[in-house]
């Protein structure tokens, strides 16, 4: 049953119902195994107690992974959308002869090509992920491993398309600066680069929750109890 008293602090329904079956797999495991067929006074078994006392948290776990997954989607797209004309454009432009960069022998544009190109496939990536949060069934059982897993893999991806974007903005502008500010530039960049770092420093703690949550074991008993029938 779901009480009030919750030993463990973790924020989001998705990620409370993620713990509450975990402890009730840990129940499971904990005691003889024909406990679990037998019915209460109202020809109730466990499973059928649990679900129905958690069937409001399910419900506020779907919301919380709706709205959460709706709305790094349209970051992470938007992310993608830039990416994908960046990585399209060459700075410097190519040699008319040739067809090559003009500054392929320069180490920015190196940085600049890998970095617009794992922007790119990060931010799709993240972007699918969501977009199969979004599209899902929102089942109690999807709460055990399915669904937080889709949002970890999603805003790890995330994360890394915005890192790598920044980088990738940077190389390519390096280009247009190095001449007039040369060492300065890295400053610059630094400054302007301050909102997107905000940006994910204040989604950093969802993700080390969500880290938490996923990876993290129930506390094991520190003794082994004899069940005698």
């Amino acid at each position: 049953m779901l009480g009030e008293n919750k030993p463990w602090l973790i924020p989001g329904a998705a990620l409370q119902m993620q713990w509450e079956i975990k402890w009730y797999e840990f129940v499971k495991r904990s005691v003889p195994q024909h406990f679990f067929v037998r019915c209460n006074q109202k020809g109730e078994t466990a499973k059928d107690i649990f679900t129905e006392k958690h069937m409001d948290l399910v419900q506020a776990g779907g919301e919380w992974l709706f709205k959460t997954s709706e709305s790094c989607s349209v970051v992470a797209a938007l992310i993608a959308t830039v990416a994908f004309a960046t990585s399209s454009t060459v700075p410097g432009g190519v040699k008319e002869k040739v067809g090559t960069p003009t500054l392929e022998d320069e180490p920015a544009f190196d940085i600049f090509a890998i970095s617009s190109l794992v922007a790119l496939c990060f931010s799709v990536n993240a972007v699918i992920m969501f977009l199969a949060i979004l599209t899902s069934r929102y089942q109690e059982r999807d709460f055990r491993i399915y669904l937080p897993r889709k949002l970890l893999v999603g805003l790890t991806s995330l994360f890394v398309s915005i890192a790598s974007m920044l980088i990738s903005f940077c190389a390519g502008h390096y280009f247009v600066l190095m001449d007039k500010l040369q060492y300065t530039a890295i400053l610059v960049y630094a400054v302007t680069c301050l909102p997107v770092i905000f940006f994910a420093v204040a989604q950093f703690p969802l993700y080390f929750d969500l880290m938490w949550a996923t990876f993290k074991k129930v506390p094991q008993r520190s003794y082994k109890a004899d069940i005698h029938l």
